[in-house]
């Protein structure tokens, strides 16, 4: 369905780590397989906090909750695949399971974009309209933004897969990178219509990103007119506190996202594009539970809470 029938090509070899000398894989593999437990242990216990604590069914984190689930599948659909070929020595992916791989990587990478533009969404109603707060982000209002952002993620992601894997790939077979991307994959193409798939590729992809990170900072220009507002600075810092974290990981995830996609054209280092690789399958994904946790005074103080309780449930 995804062009297999006109393609040559059976597998695809990844050479994104043949850059580095031999003996540093088995470090890169410790690394990233520490982070990648801790991404996955980190949104977990974020989750089961959420869930068990009646102080927390608010709609900030019950979109906390369905960022998290799908920062796990995000991971789960690069991370363990890259970690068993930084053990191998001829790491190859078949055809299907490419475009499996890619299909995961963009439904979960733009559902995540559409969750950060829905939490800033919630945070401008809680500030800018706070009696109506109740009303705006009823439950059933909430099911559905979440719902829509998965629909959303999941037709695009299947969008740009059909596009990329309808191409004829007529060898060579070599991704220069550590997944399934579309530039390197672009670059194995073959046909008249490449470019023009590639320039709609990247269109649909820039004009998605772009226009999540423009609603937030619209969202955000609303905040801030209205935190200027308020008299007291402590009613000030009390309102801006609750968007820190939010803001910080918006911060990150399209800070890393502007490597893809506007970074300097040329020549690039195999191992250049690898690290850069990690910056956004990797270490974001990591870095994003960390940020919630540490600067989300709420959740902080009911992982305390629910910790406390498992360990030793007579301190509380």
């Amino acid at each position: 369905m995804l062009g297999a029938n006109h393609s040559v090509v059976s597998e695809f070899i990844f050479i994104g780590f043949s850059a580095f000398p031999q003996q540093l894989l088995p470090a890169f593999f410790l690394l990233f397989l520490l982070m990648y437990l801790f991404t996955l242990l980190g949104n977990l216990v974020i989750m089961v906090t959420i869930w068990s604590e009646h102080i927390l069914h608010t709609p900030m984190y019950f979109f906390l909750c369905a960022l998290s689930i799908s920062e796990i599948f995000y991971t789960f659909g690069i991370t363990p695949r890259l970690l068993i070929d930084l053990l191998s020595t001829h790491p190859t992916i078949s055809f299907m399971a490419c475009a499996t791989q890619m299909f995961c990587f963009f439904t979960f990478g733009f559902t995540h974009s559409f969750l950060l533009t829905v939490m800033g969404y919630d945070r401008y109603v809680a500030i800018c309209h706070p009696l109506r707060y109740n009303v705006l982000m009823s439950p059933q209002g909430c099911t559905c933004l979440v719902a829509w952002s998965w629909v959303g993620g999941s037709i695009l992601g299947m969008m740009v897969t059909t596009a990329i894997f309808s191409l004829n790939f007529c060898g060579p077979n070599e991704v220069r990178h550590f997944f399934c991307h579309v530039p390197p994959l672009v670059k194995l193409a073959c046909g008249a219509n490449v470019s023009f798939v590639a320039l709609g590729v990247g269109l649909l992809c820039i004009t998605t990103l772009l226009t999540c990170f423009f609603l937030i900072l619209f969202s955000y220009a609303f905040i801030v007119a209205t935190i200027l507002k308020i008299p007291s600075a402590e009613g000030r810092h009390k309102a801006f506190s609750t968007c820190a974290s939010h803001l910080i990981v918006v911060v990150v995830h399209y800070g890393f996202a502007s490597v893809i996609y506007l970074k300097p054209k040329g020549p690039q280092s195999l191992g250049g594009d690898t690290l850069m690789g990690t910056t956004y399958t990797i270490l974001t994904p990591f870095l994003s539970p960390i940020i919630f946790s540490l600067r989300n005074k709420e959740l902080k103080n009911a992982l305390k809470k629910t910790f406390l309780s498992k360990l030793s449930p007579e301190k509380l």
